[in-house]
């Protein structure tokens, strides 16, 4: 599993965030609903438009192809990607929303 940081670039205008991030929301709900992103949001401590991926892949060079697919990706935000072992998990539906 990833853990997938993404912080939009300060020079991104907000024109630019109207016209990519209809894109970009395309693209993770393609992926959402393949099975690759478990769970997705935005950080609401911020005005900047970041957010975090918890994903599923069956290699790294796999999640890199799905990342080329993003329109920010790689020129218009910096992706921190960590790779990691969950050990335990708990019901997190009663936090979507």
């Amino acid at each position: 599993m990833y853990l997938i940081n993404i912080t939009v670039n300060d020079d991104v205008t907000e024109a630019q965030q109207a016209e990519m991030f209809p894109k970009h929301a395309a693209w993770f709900k393609k992926h959402f609903e393949a099975g690759n992103f478990l769970l997705l949001g935005s950080f609401i401590d911020t005005e900047k438009h970041n957010g975090m991926i918890i994903a599923h892949a069956d290699s790294r060079e796999a999640l890199e192809a799905i990342l080329n697919e993003d329109c920010y990706y790689p020129n218009f935000a910096r992706y921190e990607i960590r790779e990691f072992a969950p050990k335990m998990a708990g019901d997190l539906s009663k936090f979507i929303g």
